[in-house]
């Protein structure tokens, strides 16, 4: 048996809104770039999504509360000539592939009802070695969404990436273009190895002239020039290993 729960905290109608998905995946890049979109526009949560798709287990808070895992909605309205935007948050994703199709349907009908015509996903691209400059690459459901997209700096590399887009931020697309939702999604460079604010900050370049919104980027860079420290000592390390060490080569 399925258990599934839907949990309004907030009725609320969108007008022409574009869902930006930010879940965990590699160097949880998606998941950094929502979540500061959703401090800066201060955005308000509107609806909690549970599910035995999630692991079976809660959440503890700081005050030793326990919460069932979940995905989380928030909702912002734009202001002026800025659309409406809608925030997929969480912790985790679907454990297996049905539980992630199931829930990316189920969040696809949800957020059509809310006023949703376009999906982005944000996500990172793990390269498997440490990224000075990353790139934001990006996939499109129409030709239409890969024009806009480089207008805003996204790169389109012929064969990247090469096994295509794994978990929620392929299906919500594939899904929504099944049911003619436009979308595209954004993945910024990422050696993989570790949570990466560099790559998030750069995914948020992109999406600030996509959405036509002035965010404070800071907090996170700071956080990038945090990251490249402790990589660069981590490196210094390996070097000072490598050259104190004896011969180690043998034949025999």
């Amino acid at each position: 048996m399925v258990f599934s729960e839907i949990v309004t905290k907030e009725k609320i109608s969108l007008n022409d809104a574009i869902l930006l998905e930010g879940l965990p995946g590699v160097g949880n890049v998606g998941k950094l770039a929502a979540m500061h979109l959703i401090e800066e526009l201060n955005a308000k949560k509107c609806i909690e999504i549970y599910s035995s798709h999630f692991p079976p287990q809660v959440l503890i808070d700081d005050e030793g509360i326990v919460n069932l895992v979940n995905n989380e909605l928030y909702y912002y309205n734009g202001k002026g000539k800025e659309r409406d935007l809608l925030f997929l948050v969480g912790e985790y994703q679907g454990i297996d592939s049905p539980g992630q199709y199931d829930l990316c349907q189920t969040i696809i009908s949800l957020v059509k009802e809310i006023g949703v015509t376009t999906i982005y996903t944000l996500g990172g691209y793990g390269l498997g070695k440490l990224v000075p400059e990353p790139r934001v690459l990006g996939a499109a459901t129409s030709k239409e969404v890969v024009d806009s997209f480089k207008k805003a700096g996204v790169e389109f590399v012929d064969g990247e990436p090469g096994a295509g887009i794994v978990g929620a931020s392929g299906l919500l697309l594939g899904l929504g273009k099944l049911q003619n939702i436009q979308g595209g999604c954004l993945m910024g460079e990422t050696s993989g190895y570790m949570v990466d604010p560099k790559s998030a900050s750069v995914v948020l370049k992109s999406l600030q002239k996509l959405l036509g919104v002035n965010i404070n980027l800071s907090e996170l860079e700071e956080r990038a020039k945090q990251v490249d420290s402790i990589t660069n000592q981590l490196k210094d390390i390996e070097t000072n290993d490598k050259e104190d060490s004896p011969d180690m080569n043998y034949i025999g």
